[in-house]
């Protein structure tokens, strides 16, 4: 009898201190962020807010192991080899570069990119639906989002005829292509600039669209024009030339900002690192389009280049900047 009831006994307290025990052992996810931007940009925070959104509280149920190549790619495989010696669980990359970096130098470890415009023709996963292996991720790529934009752009240049466009000579050609192909459909000339990280040349890109007389900018959303997007918002307002970018950073100075930004891009990245982390498997989960447009005005801008916002494009706008 005795025994029966301390067989009881200890069987009660070990169902009492099981959970705190077991809170004691587990292991809290660390999540390893590989990013081509420097500490400050605001796609950082956005992916610790993705992460916020879905209840994770750094340091209390994840960890948040970030690196950044602060514009020098050439720094994606050290970067990656010290996140392996971290031991992350997963990796949240930003760019098809990054990928490749993670993917050679940490081929065990899940992988969830964002900032990608084509991972098949990047060769990052052989199919979208099931891009098998360690790999996924969500793409903002719309190849009809240029001539959205270049219709902006026509509303406010009216006439318009030749549009600048400038992009990141280190990443694949295909968002250049794509708007250089848009333009031309649409009966514009295009001037194409290339800038180069880390520190782009960005005065002799503007002097030469003075020189071949650009009527307006397109900013491609590619990462150096995203490290030096105000940079870019003052010089086209210098030049007088009216800019469109994405609306990544609203605040920029661009007279106009349309499409869906690469900062909600990551932001649903978080959701796939939750889902790999609670058990699926990255190359099960379909690679992600996403796209989520808005429209926002700077009439600030407006006023310092001389232009004119027609009615109906202030109508359509999600956000007008006085």
């Amino acid at each position: 009898m005795f025994n029966r009831v301390l067989t009881l006994v200890m069987l009660t307290l070990s169902f009492l201190l099981s959970p705190s025990e077991a809170q004691q052992a587990a292991k809290i996810p660390r999540v390893g962020l590989l990013s081509p931007a420097d500490p400050m940009s605001p796609l950082f925070e956005a992916f610790r807010q993705g992460l916020a959104d879905l209840g994770y509280v750094e340091g209390k149920n994840v960890v948040i192991v970030p690196r950044f190549a602060k514009g020098q790619y050439e720094q994606f495989p050290g970067l990656v080899a010290d996140l392996v010696r971290e031991n992350v669980d997963i990796l949240a990359v930003q760019g098809a570069v990054s990928v490749r970096a993670a993917r050679k130098a940490a081929p065990d470890i899940p992988i969830v990119f964002a900032v990608v415009v084509d991972p098949v023709k990047d060769d990052l996963v052989t199919n979208a639906e099931r891009p098998g292996g360690n790999i996924t991720g969500i793409t903002t790529f719309d190849s009809q989002q240029p001539r959205k934009q270049l219709e902006l752009l026509q509303q406010v240049v009216p006439g318009l005829k030749r549009v600048a466009l400038l992009g990141d000579a280190g990443v694949s050609d295909a968002p250049m292509h794509a708007c250089d192909e848009q333009a031309r459909a649409m009966g514009l000339e295009t001037l194409r600039f290339l800038l180069t990280a880390p520190n782009p040349d960005l005065d002799g890109a503007f002097a030469a669209m003075r020189k071949e007389h650009a009527e307006a900018l397109l900013v491609l959303e590619v990462p150096v024009t995203g490290a030096y997007l105000k940079e870019i918002a003052q010089r086209a307002v210098g030049n007088r030339i009216p800019s469109l970018a994405s609306p990544s950073r609203p605040d920029s100075g661009q007279l106009l900002a349309y499409g869906t930004s690469f900062s909600d891009g990551i932001r649903h990245m978080a959701v796939y690192v939750d889902k790999v982390l609670k058990g699926a498997k990255a190359g099960d989960l379909p690679v992600e389009t996403l796209t989520r447009y808005k429209l926002i005005v700077n009439l600030k801008t407006a006023r310092e280049i001389g232009v004119t916002v027609p009615p109906a494009v202030l109508k359509r706008a999600d956000r007008v900047i006085e």
